[in-house]
């Protein structure tokens, strides 16, 4: 019986787990991250390797700005393809009207972008007309399934400068180790927990990634497919599992930017204001270190080892800040214990001086 219900509990968790790789990302969230590197995509290939070109905000951001950014070229593939209906984008299709569906996978490669309608605007119809005439964009099905780890995907990430999307979350970790494989800048959206993950901790331990600009405590709200809509209504609250924006239906989701680009936010130092005193700051009863249970609270006069909380990466400055592990990360670094109580994973960090 016991090792039935943990089968049942497993599937449970890999189903859930694999609705949230079906998360698709608000078009005003990747405007609000994406204006802090626009110096940086000048000249460069960008690739958004999840993103079907049907339904993808993070596409349509980068094609309508191709110019205003210097692209030199944008490619977008998928896996399979998006269960959300967007007649809007059908019109790329130019095959038969039976085949006019995102269920293929489908490439789309922008090398120009021009204004075809001559309107004086830069839109996706001018991308659709571009296509429509065989020009220097394509819109093609891919050979294989379009999964980011196929041979197909992998060629056009060999080419890219700069990947951009939002990653399957079940994958996350061999998504990134994917990116890092390759050698390549990125800019991606992962749930907040990743940042726990011994895998992406070290990463940011060791320099090569990243929170990004957005805030951590800022609500990352996604389209969904209906099947799954009516699920958060059946079974969440409405604010908490999900918002109703201008009457249609947001997914909520504990989501935030990764990226190894620079941003200015990265630098900023956290201004300390609070001296050190034994009762605001208490030992941990299993760790030599202090609890501080507010990243704007971390005393400007400790020099030891403290425990933040995993928000604290929000504020973290490499060069004002020194990251020395977290708890729990194993059996052998239990979670940290203070006053009998265990506590929630911490960060531990001590000031650079």
């Amino acid at each position: 019986m016991e090792n039935k219900t943990k089968s049942k509990n497993k599937n449970l968790h890999d189903a859930n787990r694999a609705k949230q790789d079906e998360f698709y990302t608000q078009l005003t969230d990747i405007e609000k991250e994406l204006q802090y590197y626009t110096s940086q995509f000048e000249n460069k290939i960008v690739y958004c390797n999840c993103d079907d070109p049907y339904e993808s905000n993070f596409f349509k951001y980068f094609a309508m700005r191709f110019n205003f950014l210097g692209l030199k070229k944008l490619i977008a593939t998928c896996y399979i393809g998006s269960p959300i209906s967007n007649k809007e984008l059908v019109l790329f299709d130019n095959e038969t009207a039976e085949n006019k569906t995102t269920k293929v996978p489908h490439k789309i490669i922008i090398n120009e972008f021009t204004d075809e309608n001559k309107d004086g605007a830069e839109d996706l119809q001018d991308i659709v007309l571009s296509l429509a005439k065989n020009k220097n964009n394509t819109l093609t099905r891919l050979n294989g399934d379009g999964d980011f780890r196929s041979a197909e995907c992998i060629d056009f990430l060999r080419e890219a400068d700069i990947v951009v999307t939002n990653p399957p979350f079940s994958l996350f970790r061999e998504y990134v180790a994917q990116l890092l494989e390759y050698d390549k800048k990125f800019i991606i959206i992962g749930n907040k927990n990743a940042l726990t993950y011994k895998e992406i901790f070290s990463l940011i331990k060791n320099n090569q990634t990243w929170v990004g600009y957005t805030s951590m405590s800022t609500d990352l709200l996604f389209d969904i497919p209906d099947y799954y809509k009516e699920e958060l209504i059946e079974n969440k609250k409405e604010g908490s599992g999900y918002k109703i924006i201008d009457g249609k239906l947001k997914a909520r989701a504990s989501a935030i930017w990764f990226t190894n680009l620079e941003h200015s936010k990265r630098n900023e130092e956290l201004i300390l204001w609070k001296e050190y005193n034994e009762k605001d700051f208490p030992k941990y009863d299993n760790y030599d270190a202090i609890e501080v249970s507010k990243t704007i609270e971390i005393p400007k006069d400790y020099d030891g080892v403290m425990g933040v909380p995993i928000s604290f990466m929000d504020k973290y400055n490499p060069n004002q800040f020194e990251l020395l592990g977290k708890l729990p990360e194993s059996n052998i670094n239990p979670a940290p214990i203070l006053n009998g109580k265990t506590l929630y994973q911490r960060i531990l960090i001590r000031r650079r001086v």
